[in-house]
């Protein structure tokens, strides 16, 4: 519990008279009296009859807090990430304490410290007689009297965090150069002595002091110069320590070796002169150099900036334990108190990031695109567990720190795996990634892969679009295909996805909700970097929105985790430094979209990354793997997400600071004309997964029912010869949605009824059936011109030859397609 020092003001004729009152108590003898006695009873007065009664009213009650002591980051597998502290301590028992370091700190701090009560009586006196006959100033604080100072300046250092003015107030108190103070700290040690045992203030005594430069207690300080624990110091070490708690700055072995090695001399004498060591290891330890003492020495380093390849995801440990509320109980309700909870609450956080599979994402990433590499450009990795949320790997080709350097030009602490909320970018547009959703949705509506769609359709007014959430959002729009990828009129939707055509993804979004897509989408776990709700104008269907890596893994996770969306987690337990362990938050797991609809998405998304797919430098030699590309618009930001059934990863490269082509850029040592995401992002996710995966096991994707792949089939009305109107009526009333042809035939029928419609018989529920619309009889041919006798015919007979064809027909009058004019441009192909 914390300790407030007593507000009581000591006049100083009780000051004086508490002193006396306090040595005539204690028994001092007269010699030491005789000189302390005229000037305290001249200066005490009248006060002196209440000197007792003061002195007995002093604050005596203090429990001392445990000393502050460093937080720890781990692996999933145990081994630290990261520490951080606002003192570099390791609280350790005095069992773990070497006695040569408990004999070295009582010889030259307190010789006296196993007989007296808490205070060297005779030695104050003694210090106070020379210091007011104006001799050399003397402390004469007993181990006892140093800890109970010790414990009030840790407790200010601690309030400092939440409280910078009550701390500095506690902190004056705690130093004051006054008598007062040696007064109230006597009165507080002998009270600690009659509840502590000595063993017990010198463990305190020893983990609370400060030993140089930002290292506190001796377990810390041994680590720090000498690499090892401090139950195993030699003589000549440990008579280095002791003497550095005197002036930590003064004796500080790097700054100062020649004013250490003098006070080393000090406790070396000390310890020879109370009995502690002999002659032959006075003089061999001495001999050694402080230099040599301390050749092993260990850097100090904390925070994120020393967790290496995970500093980012380090930082998103940090900002999750900060921001999160669900972290309230235990860590406090202000921003203050959590950064305070960290810093001096020795927390041990254990998270999900597997050591293993963040090397191989880091390595893949590297080896696709280097640390400042001379085009610029940036590539992130995250990987989520399916069924658990768990983030396995969070890795980009930057190092983390606070700003670029001449050495580093690209150094940020920006994340590019996650949005703003966790102290990343704002997100990158995703390309065709994002059709997975529109595919989704498609299946949702009850809809089917091998359903045919048109492929050409390319213009889309305003009022085409059904965006019931958002009416403001529609937006005329004139999407196009990647030149030469499909110049056919239809398509199946699983061969669109496959080769990642853009035309028929945005048909299949203008017959549904632009809603229910972008709903799925968020219900998925899918976040714009500003963590603004997602777009839904209709240029989103084929990736404007700018989302995170981290967010598009975790939606693909929940397609392998067969619908279910577990919400990403970074932390798995906490245990704070009296073993309590807080229950922290587990991934919360919710079904977003129904297991068929999952299954048979995954079973769209398996050819991606087959032969002929744009994904197919992402597939795995004898392993199921089901993903998607994406290339945002002028190859600005390729992607590539994709999973197994137990890990599902997002790559994602471009620039981070903005929309900037990557063509006709040299990207690790490779021109590249153009930049899609088949080139660079899929093969990059092969280097992660494949060895990622390797001694797991291999784990098949469930199918879907025949009706999501081929669809309901039923009869489709017979409407040749009809008009338009009545034609289209009688289809959408089956369930079919109609288009019109751009080209027109002549037929029997009249102008502008129904010629042709492809399918007839039967079809898929809900696909689409194409009317071609008549152009009148056909003219009758043009007489034949004169003619001269005609040559003789090869056969003979009238059979034998033939009349001559006819010439082509004029071409018939152009029509309407389906659709509308539109605004915008989608994003390429892939």
């Amino acid at each position: 519990m914390a300790v407030t020092r007593s507000s009581r003001v000591l006049r100083f004729p009780q000051v004086i008279a508490m002193l006396l009152a306090f040595f005539l108590a204690a028994g001092v003898g007269g010699v030491l009296l005789a000189g302390l006695a005229v000037p305290l009873a001249t200066a005490a007065g009248s006060a002196t009859n209440s000197a007792t009664g003061l002195f007995d009213d002093l604050p005596s009650d203090l429990n001392p807090t445990r000393p502050s002591e460093k937080s720890t980051i781990y692996y999933a597998d145990g081994s630290p990430m990261a520490n951080f502290w606002a003192q570099n301590r390791i609280n350790v028992g005095l069992d773990r304490i070497d006695q040569n370091l408990q004999d070295a700190i009582v010889a030259i701090e307190d010789w006296r410290f196993y007989e007296h009560n808490g205070v060297d009586v005779e030695g104050m006196a003694r210090a106070m007689v020379n210091n007011m006959q104006g001799g050399d100033t003397e402390g004469a604080s007993t181990l006892t009297q140093q800890y109970v100072k010790n414990v009030f300046v840790e407790q200010a250092r601690q309030l400092e965090l939440t409280d910078p003015a009550g701390a500095k107030e506690l902190y004056d108190a705690a130093t004051a150069q006054s008598y007062g103070r040696k007064l109230q700290e006597a009165r507080y040690a002998i009270q600690l002595e009659k509840l502590y045992t000595k063993a017990e203030i010198l463990e305190g005594y020893l983990n609370l002091s400060q030993f140089g430069a930002s290292v506190y207690g001796v377990e810390a300080a041994s680590q720090r110069y000498f690499g090892h624990s401090a139950d195993s110091l030699t003589i000549a070490e440990a008579s280095m320590l002791a003497g550095i708690p005197n002036s930590p700055n003064n004796y500080d072995p790097l700054r100062n070796p020649d004013g250490t090695k003098n006070r080393q001399t000090l406790v070396l004498n000390a310890m020879l002169q109370r009995g502690y060591i002999d002659q032959d290891e006075y003089d061999e330890a001495h001999a050694i150099p402080i230099e040599t003492l301390i050749a092993n020495q260990q850097p100090i380093r904390a925070g994120c900036d020393v967790a290496g390849i995970s500093g980012y995801f380090c930082r998103y440990v940090v900002t999750e334990l900060s921001t999160n509320p669900a972290y309230n109980a235990f860590l406090g309700t202000t921003a203050a108190e959590r950064h305070a909870a960290l810093m001096i609450g020795g927390l041990q956080i254990h998270t999900t990031l597997d050591p293993h599979m963040q090397q191989l994402a880091y390595d893949a990433v590297v080896g696709s695109v280097p640390v400042n590499d001379p085009s610029g450009v940036n590539m992130a990795i995250s990987a989520v567990e399916p069924g658990t949320g768990h983030i396995m790997a969070m890795v980009q080709n930057t190092n983390y720190g606070n700003e670029p350097t001449e050495e580093d030009p690209t150094q940020t602490q920006v994340n590019f795996n996650v949005g703003v909320s966790h102290e990343g970018g704002m997100g990158f547009n995703t390309g065709s990634v994002f059709k997975v959703f529109t595919l989704i949705e498609w299946l949702k509506t009850n809809h089917a892969l091998e359903q045919i769609v048109p492929a050409q359709i390319d213009e889309y007014p305003a009022n085409t679009w059904n965006i019931s959430c958002g009416p403001e959002y529609r937006a005329d729009y004139e999407p196009k295909n990647i030149e030469g990828t499909w110049r056919e009129q239809d398509i199946s939707v699983m061969e669109a996805t496959k080769r990642s055509i853009n035309l028929p993804f945005v048909w299949m979004a203008n017959q549904m909700d632009m809603c229910g897509i972008m709903g799925t989408a968020a219900d998925m776990g899918v976040e714009m970097g500003t963590g603004a709700p997602l777009g839904l104008y209709p240029a989103t269907i084929l990736g404007s929105n700018s989302v995170t890596p981290l967010s598009m893994a975790n939606a693909f996770a929940t397609l392998a985790n067969h619908g279910v969306k577990c919400d990403p987690i970074a932390i798995t337990g906490i245990t704070n430094l009296e073993g309590t362990v807080f229950e922290v938050p587990p991934s919360e797991c919710t079904r977003v979209i129904s297991e068929e609809v999952a299954r048979g998405t995954t079973y769209a998304l398996q050819p991606v990354v087959q032969q002929g797919g744009t994904g197919a430098p992402a597939g795995i030699p004898g392993r199921p793997v089901a993903g998607k590309t994406g290339t945002a618009n002028m190859n600005s930001d390729n992607w590539f997400v994709g999973y197994t059934p137990q890990l599902a990863a997002a790559v994602w490269l471009g620039h981070s600071e903005g929309t900037i082509t990557m063509n006709h850029l040299t990207i690790n040592g490779v021109y590249r004309p153009l930049v899609y995401a088949q080139l660079i992002v899929a093969p990059t996710f092969r280097a992660f997964m494949e060895p990622a995966m390797e001694g797991k096991e291999v784990i098949g994707f469930d199918p879907p029912t025949r009706i999501t792949i081929e669809g309901e089939k039923i009869d489709v009305p017979y409407v040749v010869g009809r008009s338009q109107d009545n034609a289209r009526e009688l289809l959408e009333d089956a369930g079919f949605t109609v288009l019109i042809s751009d080209n027109r035939i002549y037929s029997n029928a009249p102008v502008g009824a129904v010629a042709a419609q492809d399918p007839s018989g039967r079809a898929v529920k809900n696909s689409a059936v194409t009317l071609t619309l008549s152009a009148g009889p056909a003219p009758a041919p043009p007489p034949p011109p004169p003619s001269q006798d005609p040559p003789p015919s090869e056969g003979g007979g009238e059979n034998g030859g033939g009349e001559g064809g006819g010439s082509e027909p004029p071409p018939p009058p152009e029509g309407n397609r389906g659709g509308g004019g539109g605004g915008g441009n989608g994003n390429g192909d892939d």
